[in-house]
């Protein structure tokens, strides 16, 4: 009798669909899955460790280069526990630009995915079209922080600085004439805030014209429609959280659930999927888009509405503002003593959660008593999904590898922490 083995190969790291830093070691009888084993660890850069070592204000920059496509949702997590310490709570006006930059992130966390995922399958133009959108959110992210991507704009007690009056124009180029610079300098002329409602105004329509190109596209169907199937039981069993979990029929948002910040005064759905596939995971992803608008909507009328402080005036947590940071000595050595030293937690423990766009990202911090974290434990939703990879893709055919690891949306920055 001739023996008969199972055929082991390499799927990543250098794979288009492993994104450069996933190893899946995938066990093939004939092209069928029998086992998957995802070798992790290649992008490990210890900030759980390096927290440990550093003052708690220090860290927050670190949190957005964990989930690089998510970064803001990762400092409101880390925040929100150093708050809960603290027994501290942020200006209104403070908590509503959080979630409204909350659900900016969410915006750009889901285009990112559509835009990977539907490359990964073979569908090229809608990755061009949901950077079109990304572009303007980067400006927004710039236009408030002074960072495109590792914005560090969340501080606990509140937010950096309220939002500007005004919108960094284009300037004139060799790449660009001056009709193509007006054009794009017209939406522009306003507020910051004026700037995200016409996005916000223009932005249903976006997500029509990525429906059209995929949602009843045959081809886009046949790849994720029965794909991937996890019951809504076993995607509890397994951890999952998110679309993820949503897209199993089960109807679980901690921003409904757990309310934080201002979130249960904002009207909005929470979409689950029926059959648990990657068909559903897509459709829960694109509807928490429309849904992320209306919240974005709320937010901006009540911001009209409502002026105030954005941060806390204890400058034992906050920094006082340059111009008395400058001339009054009292000020200076506050700004000194915090930069430096930075301030103490309570000695204790502390959880917390968000409604992170990948699922529930939760941080469990360990103080005790001095300017530094005794531990720091990051729960990052990427990681449960990944653990589950293998049971996800038994079964399938090996191009559903990536069909399966697309629609888990995985960012390997906050898997490898």
């Amino acid at each position: 009798m001739a023996e008969i083995r199972n055929y082991t190969i390499n799927f990543g790291p250098q794979h288009p669909a492993a994104h450069g830093v996933l190893r899946l070691v995938l066990e093939l009888d004939g092209e069928t899955i029998e086992r998957a084993d995802p070798h992790i660890g290649l992008l490990h850069r210890a900030t759980e460790k390096l927290a440990e070592s550093k003052p708690y204000n220090q860290s927050i920059p670190y949190m957005d280069r964990l989930d690089y496509v998510s970064m803001m949702c990762n400092e409101h997590g880390y925040v929100l526990a150093l708050e809960k310490m603290l027994g501290i709570t942020p200006p209104p006006r403070a908590q509503y630009i959080r979630v409204m930059f909350d659900e900016i992130t969410r915006i750009m966390n889901h285009l990112m995915w559509l835009g990977a995922h539907a490359l990964d399958i073979g569908a090229m133009t809608v990755f061009f079209y949901a950077f079109r959108e990304r572009e303007d959110l980067f400006d927004i992210y710039e236009a408030v922080s002074g960072a495109r991507m590792h914005a560090a704009y969340y501080r606990p007690g509140g937010v950096y600085r309220d939002l500007p009056d005004s919108m960094p124009q284009y300037q004139t180029s060799k790449w660009r004439n001056a009709a193509e610079i007006e054009k794009l300098n017209s939406i522009r002329q306003g507020s910051l805030l004026d700037f995200i409602e016409t996005f916000a105004d223009r932005f249903p329509g976006r997500v029509d014209e990525y429906e059209t190109l995929l949602t009843d596209n045959r081809i886009w169907k046949q790849r994720t429609v029965g794909i991937g199937v996890v019951s809504p039981e076993r995607a509890l069993q397994l951890g999952f959280t998110g679309p993820m979990l949503r897209g199993s029929n089960v109807e679980w948002d901690l921003r409904r659930k757990q309310p934080y910040a201002v979130y249960d005064q904002l009207h909005f759905d929470i979409p689950i999927g029926l059959n648990g596939d990657c068909y559903d995971r897509y459709l829960v992803r694109m509807e928490e888009m429309r849904q992320s608008q209306r919240i974005i909507k709320q937010c901006i009328k009540w911001l009209r509405e409502n002026s105030g402080p954005v941060i806390l005036e204890d400058h034992k947590l906050t920094p006082p503002n340059r111009e008395s940071m400058k001339g009054d000595m009292e000020s200076l050595i506050h700004h000194f003593k915090l930069f430096t030293e930075g301030y103490t937690l309570p000695e204790g423990e502390v959880y917390t959660a968000v409604e992170h766009p990948k699922g529930e990202f939760g941080i469990y911090l360990v103080s005790d008593g001095t300017n530094k974290p005794y531990r720091l434990k990051i729960r990052a939703p990427g990681f449960v999904h990944l653990s589950a990879l293998d049971e996800m893709t038994r079964g399938h055919m090996l191009a559903d590898v990536v069909a399966i690891l697309g629609t888990q949306d995985i960012v390997f920055g906050e898997v490898d922490r």
